[in-house]
């Protein structure tokens, strides 16, 4: 445990994990912005930058776009928790004032529905990947409080309903007809379930870098006929992907402003990045 609190990256590592975000996105660190926005969905890279009038860049493994006017870049990181871990590994090397995953998750509630915002405070560490980070099972998996707090500022502003509580995340895909899993999942008594939260957090939390998650409840699997379709998921898509992702936008936009009160616990604490704050 030790070990995991102390690690401070060499300079080689920095440089092979700049130069791998390059490769993986095809676009030049420097092209950044100090906020991003991180999706599993190529569909919202597509429309942030059909929106905001720039390219879609695709490299070996993301699509990103970068919108400089509004300082937010936009990273579509792919699925599950490795490629979350993957993305946090390589953007903590940048200067990023902050990051917001803009997500969906199978809602746990019967009162839940399909379109219906959840933010998670924490999730449940059953993915295994986080375990890289930190072994100790009493390490909890939970997002960053003051970016939590700014996304749930902002829909209350907006007076958009939303949901709060726990997810699982699982590294299984397919699930819904495992009835160990679906007996383990009433047991625990999470509120949603999805594929990246835990290792985003505890891959932001290792790193000092500022993570929250803003989720859009896309299917209800433990209800008859919930589980999402070909069908189901294209409609979700064309329903909610603008305002998903402008929400987000929003977020990121008040966050910026917030910083100008200094709050603790809000900056990165490698030096190199914002020099004087811890």
């Amino acid at each position: 445990m030790a070990d995991t609190l102390i690690h401070e990256p060499s300079e080689r590592e920095e440089k092979i994990a700049k130069d791998t975000l390059e490769r993986y996105s095809g676009s030049d660190v420097k092209d950044f912005q100090p906020y991003l926005l991180l999706t599993n969905f190529p569909k919202y890279v597509h429309y942030f930058a059909q929106s905001r009038n720039v390219p879609v860049i695709e490299g070996s493994m993301f699509k990103v776009a970068h919108c400089p006017k509004e300082g937010i870049s936009i990273l579509d990181f792919k699925i599950g928790s490795p490629s979350a871990a993957l993305v946090v590994d390589l953007c903590s090397f940048l200067p990023i004032k902050a990051s917001l995953m803009l997500g969906m998750c199978g809602g746990l509630r019967r009162q839940y529905k399909i379109g219906d915002y959840f933010v998670p405070i924490a999730s449940i560490r059953a993915e295994g990947t986080s375990n890289f980070y930190f072994p100790d099972v009493e390490v909890p998996a939970l997002a960053n409080f003051l970016v939590q707090k700014m996304v749930t500022n902002v829909l209350e502003e907006e007076k958009i309903p939303y949901h709060i509580g726990i997810t699982h995340t699982t590294n299984k895909r397919f699930w819904e007809f495992n009835v160990d899993f679906v007996h383990k999942i009433k047991v625990t008594r999470p509120q949603a379930i999805e594929m990246e939260c835990a290792t985003l957090f505890m891959a932001g939390y290792y790193h000092k870098f500022p993570l929250g998650a803003l989720l859009l409840i896309s299917d209800l699997p433990l209800e008859r006929d919930g589980i999402k379709t070909k069908e189901s998921s294209e409609n979700v898509f064309v329903k909610y992907t603008l305002d998903h992702v402008e929400i987000g936008v929003r977020i990121l936009h008040e966050f910026d402003r917030s910083l100008s009160d200094q709050p603790k616990g809000i900056f990165r604490g490698r030096r190199r990045h914002l020099e004087g704050h811890i």
